[in-house]
């Protein structure tokens, strides 16, 4: 019997039909600057072609130190099509960090801003995996390195027909590294499809999209909207860096649909003087993802834009809850229920699953997560939780509790959680209070040392411009509103809060600085 086989496009198949026949629409826009479909699927083959010229093998890691830009994503999606790894470096690691990621993946070729290649220089004098010519400057090209745009336009633009295979890898993604050696997040590239897939469908997204880019490509939320947005052949529009003024101004001037960003960034343009009156119209989803949003923000976004707020919840390591219109609106605390296709349970610390309405750990299951640590079986294999049917399941590090309809709610972080007088406290409770203070623009929440409870809260604030809180007076306002334990030591003011790329407080840097101040 004569049979149709039906082909599985891997993810470079599906970007070069969207060359094919969409060449003359928008695939990139940045500023003036402007790729269509068919230029940024040449170009793609061009810089694969460069690459595969130097040597390059199928599985070797490439890394991408470049701040946004239309050849940063040249670059990243034209080493997928070489049958390379991408590994795109976060640029506000410390040197050593850097050093630390590029000695771990052994990269074969390295891109990199001509602004930038000092940064990296002294590692790769000692980088024995780099490739002859594997040192490509976008920009002015120093010495050692090979100019972009020239070595880009001497290669051929046809396809160089690499397959890929479902469990190669498609990128590592470093983890901030601000607790020693940073962790490589892998990702296959069918779990990168599938993961595009299934967030196009929630996030409503087609051929017609144009999601914009506000913060660093390097990070996952950013290099997953483009990545999302790429496989429905729509349109990425980049920021070169996040700039609250610069982001309506790009919602209105391009029509943007889509928005991927962090709750801070939301917070930021909230607050612009006049905002009330631009015009967002074109806006069709509006995402927050990397921490939860409180719910004062929720409630304004939702009020100002309708309900086209979705909310997402996960780790790099794999996205795991989403809510949306009406029940976003409804439930302004939750962070919804498992996207397609994921499982996601709540353990106690002995390992075993809870009920609705207790607290847990959060763990989940899907067709999305990372399936290792690079090169870290160690921190692979402390990141498990096997079920009594011998399934692993991904350890987030969260706290969290699901209610009787399913849906889950953050309480906060499992290393975060202040141990007083042997009852948990979670600073996201207080935090959720001290929010709500008229004089607080940001805040966050540590434990600090006290002599009879073990820990006891502190509060680093962020005073909303003009305003010049009194600390007692505000300590008093967050303690008659908080539990007896819950009650906070004291509290510091600073003019912002330190974050990763993700947004997320690096709180272990504020426990660095206030952890030793001490309360009796």
């Amino acid at each position: 019997m004569t049979t149709f086989d039906a082909p599985q496009p891997d993810y470079n198949e599906i970007l070069a039909l969207h060359g094919k026949w969409q060449a003359g629409k928008p695939a990139l826009i940045q500023g003036a600057r402007t790729r269509s479909w068919g230029e940024f699927d040449a170009a793609l083959n061009r810089v694969a072609n460069g690459l595969l010229g130097l040597g390059l093998a199928h599985g070797d890691r490439v890394a991408v130190v470049m701040d946004n830009s239309i050849e940063m994503l040249e670059a990243m999606f034209a080493i997928l099509r070489a049958g390379g790894v991408i590994v795109p470096l976060n640029l506000s690691v410390t040197p050593e960090g850097m050093a630390a990621m590029l000695r771990d993946s052994a990269v074969s070729a390295i891109f990199a801003d001509a602004a930038l290649v000092e940064r990296v220089d002294a590692v790769c004098r000692e980088l024995g995996s780099l490739l002859p010519g594997g040192r490509i400057a976008h920009g002015e090209a120093a010495d050692g390195w090979t100019g972009y745009a020239g070595w880009r336009d001497t290669q051929s633009p046809d396809n160089p027909g690499i397959r890929v295979a479902p469990d190669d890898l498609f990128n590592i993604i470093y983890s901030s590294g601000t607790t020693g050696l940073p962790k490589g997040i892998a990702h296959a590239h069918a779990r990168r499809t599938a993961f595009a897939r299934d967030m196009a469908i929630s996030l409503r997204l087609d051929t017609q999209a144009r999601t914009l880019v506000t913060i660093g490509l390097y990070s996952n939320i950013s290099m997953t909207s483009a990545i999302v947005t790429f496989l429905t052949g729509g349109t990425v529009c980049i920021l070169d860096r996040f700039d609250p003024a610069a982001v309506v101004q790009a919602i209105e001037e391009q029509r943007i649909s889509h928005v991927l960003m962090v709750p801070i960034q939301f917070q930021m343009i909230w607050d612009q003087p006049g905002f009330g009156e631009r015009d967002l119209s074109s806006l069709r989803c509006v995402l927050s993802v990397g921490s939860p949003l409180y719910s004062d923000l929720k409630r304004r976004i939702i009020d100002r834009l309708g309900p086209i707020l979705i909310e997402a919840y996960g780790l790099t390591e794999g996205p795991l809850t989403i809510i949306d219109g009406e029940d976003c609106a409804r439930l302004l605390g939750s962070v919804g229920k498992p996207i397609l296709g994921t499982d996601i349970r709540i353990i106690d610390d002995r390992g075993r699953e809870v009920p609705p309405g207790q607290d847990g750990e959060i763990v989940g299951r899907g067709p999305h997560t990372m399936p290792f640590y690079y090169n870290n079986e160690a921190a692979t294999a402390e990141t498990v939780w096997t079920c009594a049917q011998g399934r692993m399941w991904l350890r987030t590090g969260d706290l969290g509790r699901l209610d009787e309809d399913g849906f889950l709610y953050i309480v906060g972080r499992l290393k975060d959680m202040i141990l007083s007088g042997g009852q948990n406290i979670y600073p996201s409770d207080i935090e959720t209070v001290l929010i709500t203070h008229p004089e607080v623009n940001d805040c966050a929440v540590i434990g600090i040392a006290h002599e009879k409870w073990g820990e006891t809260p502190f509060a680093v604030v962020v005073p909303e411009p003009g305003t010049s809180p009194d600390p007692e007076s505000l300590r008093e306002w967050v303690n008659d509103r908080v539990g007896k334990r819950q009650r906070i030591a004291g509290l510091a003011f600073q003019d912002v809060l330190p974050r990763n790329a993700n947004g997320k407080v690096l709180k272990r840097e504020l426990r660095e600085i206030y952890g030793g101040k001490g309360a009796v």
